[in-house]
């Protein structure tokens, strides 16, 4: 059975460590489109590809999710910590956990400290394997996030302008 470890850095502001606790759940309960959103084409309003519906039901041709159980987990600062989220999922009988770092970009923490955990949690679990992901990088869906934000941002802008003439 394959579990997913959704990493994030951990924080004193707890808005933060929702966020990573959020991305985790969605990954869970959302399905999972068959394509890409951002793959072929600029995202709507709604944040999914142009045209395409995500409202109330599922997408129409959503993929199974790969795997089983999702738990949240944090490298520093708050819980769980890496080694309890590994072992709520080796609990739960996965013997396979990807490994996903809510990171921007790839350093230290995704290098080094990351997998030093999960090589230490991996231990007191011997029938277990994991596998990272990378972190989000350059991935063309956070171009176009970023895109989007600075289009909000300017949009921002403009209506601050029009408001204060």
């Amino acid at each position: 059975m394959r579990g997913l470890l959704v990493i994030g850095h951990g924080s004193r502001r707890g808005e933060a460590n929702a966020t990573v606790r959020e991305l985790a759940r969605r990954l869970a309960t959302d399905p999972a489109p068959a394509t890409a959103p951002c793959a072929g084409g600029a995202p709507d309003a709604g944040g999914g590809p142009a045209g395409a519906s995500f409202g109330a039901g599922a997408a129409p041709h959503a993929r199974p999710r790969p795997w089983s159980t999702v738990e949240a987990a944090f490298l520093e600062v708050t819980r769980p910590d890496i080694a309890e989220g590994y072992a709520n999922l080796a609990d739960a009988g996965c013997t396979e956990i990807v490994v996903y770092p809510f990171f921007l970009f790839d350093g230290n923490h995704t290098h080094r400290d990351i997998p030093a955990a999960l090589e230490e949690a991996r231990q007191r679990h011997p029938t277990t394997r994991w596998i990272l992901s990378e972190p989000l990088g350059l991935h063309a869906c956070v171009i176009e996030a970023v895109r989007a934000r600075l289009d909000d941002t300017l949009r921002g802008l403009v209506h601050a302008a029009d408001t204060s003439a």
